[in-house]
């Protein structure tokens, strides 16, 4: 089947997937931290304490996802996700009214859990047991909503905020997400069964068996896979988190550097869709050792640079494991473990990932605080995605050699 026949084949199912994953784009850090001037002013928060602050609350998401996320085993998509995005509307509607602090706590860990933890995970999981011989490209189509989102979102928001009460446009985001409702239900109204293009209604794992969250947890495979789950989150979210510090300490014009994001968005989108291909044509097993190794370069590259064309190519190299995570981690979970329990599997791997976004401003935070500039940091995150890059091959390995 070619690539424009597939796409028209299975049109409403994907863009089922690409519009939950734009709507994930109201819980997400890029979007939520838009209005850190305003938040910051509005409640008397220093940098540290709104940190600390974010960081709570998006570990509390994450806690919560391990259970939650079992529920897409459960429930049909466009059942679950009309409760999802009325929640996330809710939440982005409480934070135009919150009056404090302690209840601004509340509301982030609903807009992380609602939007990045369920919203997105319920299109990812959608697409693994949806799709079987394609499912690398159903991932890759579907994650382009987020792609869409972080490109467009910070722009529209901020010429916004120009003109209107930073309140307001929350509210605008939260008739966003009430209006994806509607529209989700109709793109499903016939929601496929998993794997209709496959003889069999489910796509075996490993040893031809469906493995239960359980079962993955005591299998050693899964533990060596932690290090790649935990990584990209902690330290891209990092890189955005600590942009005003880091073009200080490089001595480079915050607006040139913020221009050359759209460097790190470009390259993302392509390898999100060659990676797409590829985990359809060669297979996770010989993708997932080499993902992390751009990052690794990126990183140490980032570090010692000292010109904007310097960065630019570090971001490059960001973004082709950025497209890459978006999109083979996702496929190897239903490749390996199956997809009958593919929503608990699933739900531990993305509480994983939330939770490195939660720690990893907050670590590098501290150790900025204690006399390390973030691009002093940047060799030790290279190592580790070395490191991570190695232990995962190891683990395939060890696997296939069984």
């Amino acid at each position: 089947m070619s690539f424009v026949a597939f796409l028209r084949v299975n049109a409403a199912w994907l863009t089922a997937g690409f519009l939950l994953t734009f709507t994930s784009s109201f819980g997400q850090t890029f979007f939520i931290s838009i209005f850190a001037g305003e938040i910051r002013e509005t409640f008397g928060l220093s940098h540290g304490q709104w940190g600390g602050l974010y960081t709570i609350a998006t570990t509390g998401s994450a806690v919560l996802m391990v259970w939650s996320g079992v529920l897409t085993d459960r429930y049909r998509v466009r059942s679950l996700g009309a409760v999802v995005l009325s929640g996330l509307a809710l939440a982005a509607l409480a934070m135009a009214l919150v009056p404090n602090a302690w209840l601004l706590v509340v509301v982030i860990f609903a807009l992380r859990f609602t939007g990045q933890g369920m919203t997105n995970h319920l299109a990812v999981v959608a697409m693994a047991r949806w799709f079987t011989a394609t499912r690398g490209k159903a991932l890759a189509i579907a994650r382009l909503g987020f792609t869409l989102g972080e490109a467009l979102l910070p722009m529209a928001f901020v010429a916004l905020l120009a003109l209107y009460d930073w309140r307001w446009l929350w509210v605008i985001a939260a008739g966003a997400a009430v209006l994806a409702i509607p529209l989700l239900s109709l793109l499903l109204q016939r929601e496929r069964i998993p794997s209709e293009m496959s003889a069999s209604s489910d796509a075996t794992g490993m040893q031809g068996r469906h493995w239960t969250r359980g079962e993955v947890l005591r299998h050693p495979l899964f533990w060596f896979v932690v290090p790649l789950l935990i990584g990209p989150p902690a330290f891209g979210t990092a890189l955005f988190f600590h942009q005003v510090h880091l073009a200080e300490v490089k001595g480079w014009p915050l607006l040139q550097y913020v221009a050359l994001f759209p460097v790190y968005s470009g390259v993302s989108l392509v390898f999100m869709l060659i990676s797409g291909w590829a985990v359809d044509r060669f297979g996770t097993a010989r993708l997932m050792p080499w993902i992390l190794l751009p990052m690794a370069i990126g990183f140490f590259l980032m570090g010692r640079a000292d010109t904007l064309a310097a960065a630019a190519l570090a971001f490059a190299l960001l973004g082709i494991t950025s497209g890459s995570t978006g999109t083979v981690p996702s496929a190897f979970w239903a490749e390996f473990y199956g997809t009958r329990h593919i929503g608990s599997i699933k739900a531990l791997a993305s509480a994983l990932m939330v939770f490195g976004s939660a720690i990893g401003p907050g670590l590098t935070g501290l150790l900025i605080d204690l006399g390390f500039p973030f691009p002093a940091q940047m060799m030790a995150i290279s190592v580790y995605f070395i490191a991570a890059a190695g232990l995962i091959a190891f683990g395939v390995r060890s696997i296939s050699a069984n």
